[in-house]
């Protein structure tokens, strides 16, 4: 295969926009993580702040680092005119907002998070 064939530009600036937004998740993910550890109530449980935005930290990198490799692997497709890989990131994701989202309406529904 010809890994050197220059695609249609727009393929191209299509990939580098979908991995703008995948960096932008992992701003915002990050962001969350530090903003619960500074501003968020303590909580019953100790440490339960840190590791809440420390989970959300792990995700906030684990969705950069996959998102560099899911540019490439997609750059080399087109460029090589081959189909796009299977993308896992986006389960990566869901299951772990799926986790804070549940550990967060558990401290909601017990009363561990109110003022």
């Amino acid at each position: 295969m010809d890994e050197d064939r220059e695609p249609d530009y727009r393929f191209t600036l299509a990939n580098e926009r979908t991995f703008l937004a995948w960096i932008r998740t992992s701003l915002g993910l990050l962001a969350g993580g530090v903003g619960i550890v500074q501003l968020a109530p303590k909580l019953a449980v100790r440490g339960g702040r840190e590791a809440l935005g420390l989970l959300l930290i792990a995700l906030s990198l684990m969705v950069s680092a996959g998102s560099v490799l899911r540019w490439r692997q997609i750059e080399l497709a087109v460029r090589r005119g081959a189909a796009l890989p299977r993308i896992r990131l986006t389960w990566v994701l869901a299951a772990g907002l799926s986790v804070v989202a549940v550990i967060v309406g558990v401290l909601i529904l017990t009363g561990d998070l109110r003022r």
